[in-house]
């Protein structure tokens, strides 16, 4: 058998370790192998990355991939990304797990790393599915897998079709107890803008009557790039930071709450030492 990877006392499952309000990553994690035969390269967390999602592919291609494999998936990642110097700082948890029923949770969007951290910490205690572009469902690696979460999909090229979707899908979900997380930035950005975070979570949780949880991410420790987009070199110095927000109730058109959704992530990152304009 492969040697383990943490010390014995870390040995306790993952989902035990999150059992809190917040995680935070535990000292005494070893680095992996690969992380000593590649250098301690910033491409090295890829390697087995992929080996898990190809195993969550397979897994979706026979029609298994559900809920509790997708949760697994997600925290595997989060786990091999601590043994190639990942540090997480995760707060928040118990606003999730007071939430009496679905939720909108509107989140900036950094990287492609908080959509697959994010199921691993929401989906074992509210079952969520993701707005996504339209394109990802069609691609040979991850179009199956996203497929099989039943998300709600936009074109981001029809602002009208991409309202009536998310309006009309994401009803669907919450009625049927389904949290949606979306990111209305609509594409990864290192730097928050505020104005670019537009109001449709908001508008989807004041249709639904269902209160709206703003989720604030640094997650640049891993990199975009415009060559393999999605999938830049990390950055081993720049801890994770997540942290969901208590879950403010809507009422009218949510112009309010929108507003505050947005204070939230933006009083965070600012705390964090993240780049705002």
């Amino acid at each position: 058998p492969p040697p383990p990877t943490v010390r014995p006392k870390l040995e306790e499952p993952m989902a035990e370790r999150i059992a809190g309000d917040r995680y935070d990553t535990p000292e005494g994690i070893k680095r992996c192998p690969r992380e000593y035969i590649m250098l301690g390269s910033r491409w090295s967390p890829y390697t087995k990355f992929f080996g898990i999602m190809f195993r969550a592919r397979a897994l979706a291609v026979q029609g298994l991939y559900d809920d509790e494999a997708w949760s697994d998936s997600s925290i595997d990642v989060l786990e091999s990304l601590e043994t190639c110097g990942a540090r997480f700082h995760i707060a928040g948890l118990d606003h999730v797990r007071a939430l009496a029923g679905p939720a909108v949770f509107v989140a900036n969007h950094m990287s492609t790393f908080e959509t697959l951290i994010l199921p691993g910490l929401i989906n074992p205690i509210r079952l969520c599915t993701y707005v996504v572009k339209e394109k990802l469902l069609k691609g040979p690696i991850w179009g199956p897998i996203m497929r099989s979460r039943d998300p709600i999909a936009v074109t981001r090229k029809d602002p009208r079709k991409d309202l009536d979707a998310v309006m009309d899908e994401g009803t669907r979900h919450l009625a049927n107890g389904r949290s949606i997380i979306i990111f209305p930035q609509g594409t990864r950005k290192n730097v928050f803008v505020r104005n670019e975070l537009n109001s449709l979570g908001t508008k989807l949780a004041a249709r639904a009557g269902v209160p709206v949880v703003p989720v604030a991410l640094k997650t640049d420790y891993w990199g975009n790039s415009p060559l393999f987009r999605g999938f830049g070199p990390v950055r081993r110095d720049r801890p994770v930071m997540i942290e969901f927000g208590a879950p403010i109730p809507v009422s009218g058109r949510g112009k309010a709450e929108h507003e505050a959704t947005l204070d939230f992530i933006e009083g965070r990152l600012r705390a964090w030492g993240a780049a705002v304009e």
